[in-house]
């Protein structure tokens, strides 16, 4: 994985135009898509076809010899652009409509912001933002993002890993779980008002070892600046292994458990959105193939890798797991 210190980012290349998609339609709690990175369920639905075969590895291949000095992760693929990563996504504290957030987001009060870490541990502590981000060496890591929905980016993010802040608050040995919660603030959030279908706010979990394990990072920016709004700032979380919802945004709350923690995806709809929602090829979500997907900016889908890519560095944690069961 590379590794880029702060002071060694590049500035940003926008090299890729954004795309219209698919408002998404009418809410029923039987068929939501997912806050954390879901795609318009109409759009995802509709390229379900394994067959198209538009030459999307090619079509990266192309892209990045024409800028290339663009940034790539591990395997080459090029990053997203500033602009589609921050103008294409969901966050349905603000709005279902994912090209709406942006606007909707753009006076959010990042800042002055507090995260509490607490729960099981011996040092509990109260950080504030700047804190995080002068306490813990900032590195860029460039990873793929993909949506349980079916589509997928790549994102140059810097922050640093979650194990250096855990380890700083010192794990009790009952801790077994890592439960996330993000900010409840309807004043900001116009989706969090009283008639809201969602149990807000946003919870998210993880195993204690998945927590800790080095490539699960605690994002304070995206290429090189501080995270936009859109995108969760100030805090937020990046599992690249799991669908993207596991990434919660907008953390005011961690805590060290006892048991798994409930999740809000998780709780709406179990039977679509399970505890771990490891990316798996070869186990389907309820409506749709988990086998191929679309990387934005490119025509045609790839096949999604197990683990999404990262199975060499994270398939241990899950040795002995059925991994069809414990979705």
């Amino acid at each position: 994985m590379e590794r880029i210190r702060s002071s060694e980012i590049t500035p940003e290349h926008v090299y890729l135009s954004r795309r219209r998609f698919m408002r998404l339609g009418a809410l029923a709690l039987g068929s939501m898509a997912l806050a954390g990175c879901g795609g318009q369920l109409g759009d995802v639905i509709s390229q379900r076809a394994a067959g198209d075969s538009s030459r999307p590895q090619a079509a990266a291949e192309d892209n990045a010899s024409a800028t290339p000095d663009v940034k790539r992760d591990e395997l080459g693929n090029p990053a997203n652009s500033l602009e589609t990563i921050s103008t294409y996504n969901n966050y349905y504290e603000f709005t279902e409509d994912k090209e709406g957030v942006a606007q909707l987001a753009a006076n959010f009060k990042a800042e002055p912001w507090k995260v509490t870490v607490s729960g099981l541990v011996s040092n509990p502590r109260t950080y504030d933002i700047d804190d995080l981000r002068r306490k813990f060496d900032q590195e860029e890591r460039i990873y793929r993002l993909r949506c349980v929905e079916g589509w997928s980016m790549v994102i140059p993010w810097l922050g640093f890993p979650l194990a250096k802040l855990l380890k700083e608050v010192q794990p009790k040995a009952e801790a077994k779980y890592v439960r996330f919660e993000s900010l409840l603030d309807p004043a900001q959030y116009p989706n969090q008002g009283p008639f809201s279908l969602y149990p807000w706010p946003y919870t998210e979990g993880l195993r204690l070892d998945e927590a800790m394990h080095d490539l699960t990072l605690m994002v304070t920016g995206l290429y090189g600046k501080p995270l936009p709004n859109s995108n969760g700032a100030p805090l937020r979380l990046a599992v690249p292994w799991k669908y993207g919802f596991k990434s919660i945004k907008a953390i005011v709350k961690i805590e060290l458990v006892a048991e798994q923690p409930k999740t809000l995806w998780n709780t709406l709809a179990p039977h679509e959105y399970g505890f771990y929602s490891n990316v798996n090829p070869q186990r389907p979500h309820p409506r749709w193939s988990q086998a191929t997907e679309r990387r934005i900016g490119e025509s045609g889908r790839r096949p999604t890798l197990m683990f999404n890519g990262y199975e060499k560095q994270v398939a241990d944690l899950y040795a002995g797991m059925d991994l069809q069961a414990n979705y």
